[in-house]
């Protein structure tokens, strides 16, 4: 009767011909390595088939480790950009960071489940309708670990913190020249066309001026 020697990828069959013909025909090996002895005592076989098991086991993990261990390094170099990042880019990717946290840190934005607790929308699905919002263009929104966030100071609280109308034309005359976290930049930085002050802060209650600021801005980008 043939016996079976397992190891992680590599299996022995142990017997006659006849008896590892029978277990080959139920395996689901992508290749076999067939040994056979023509004469050869039974003890002497069971110590070879033991021994030739386990250098089959240990040689198939050494050769698994070192393509995987190499596959690795391949990916490894096409992750890693080909060249050291410059000293400007290495300063320009610190000033994105601080900029982003300063942002996020603000304390003015507002997750869909917010959004739709604030304005008493559906609770089933929070997102919906914030959603629908930003894709008309009436209020944007930045992205950040897989969740949107969208400005406070861009709801009306007088009409059920809907978006403010200004809003949606701010955001008409960005098109092609800010994303999200443009626009979010833009609305917390001081502007000297606002006399200094942010338009976040004066977009409900100065809301052409903002406008008009926002197309200053926009020729601005546009002269270079």
């Amino acid at each position: 009767m043939s016996a079976v020697q397992e190891h992680p990828g590599v299996s022995t069959l142990i017997g006659t011909p006849k008896e590892v013909q029978a277990r080959l025909g139920k395996s689901q090996a992508d290749r076999v390595l067939v040994v056979a002895f023509d004469h050869i005592k039974p003890s002497v076989f069971e110590a070879l088939a033991e021994n030739f098991s386990n250098v089959a086991s240990f040689m198939f993990e050494v050769l698994l480790e070192r393509h995987e261990r190499e596959s690795l390094e391949r990916l490894a170099e096409v992750l890693v950009p080909r060249t050291p990042a410059s000293p400007r880019l290495l300063k320009e990717a610190s000033m994105l960071v601080q900029a982003r946290k300063a942002v996020l840190e603000s304390g003015d934005w507002l997750t869909a489940a917010n959004v739709a607790q604030l304005a008493g929308l559906s609770t089933r699905n929070p997102s919906a309708q914030p959603n629908k919002w930003k894709k008309q263009g009436l209020i944007f929104a930045i992205h950040h670990n897989g969740v949107d966030y969208y400005p406070g100071y861009g709801l009306n609280r007088d009409a059920g913190f809907r978006p403010l109308k200004a809003l949606a034309k701010v955001i008409e005359v960005f098109v092609g020249h800010k994303d999200g976290w443009g626009m979010a930049y833009w609305f917390r930085s001081p502007n000297s066309f606002l006399g200094g002050k942010r338009p976040q802060d004066v977009l409900g209650t100065q809301p052409e001026r903002v406008i008009e600021a926002a197309r200053d801005e926009v020729q601005e980008i546009a002269h270079g």
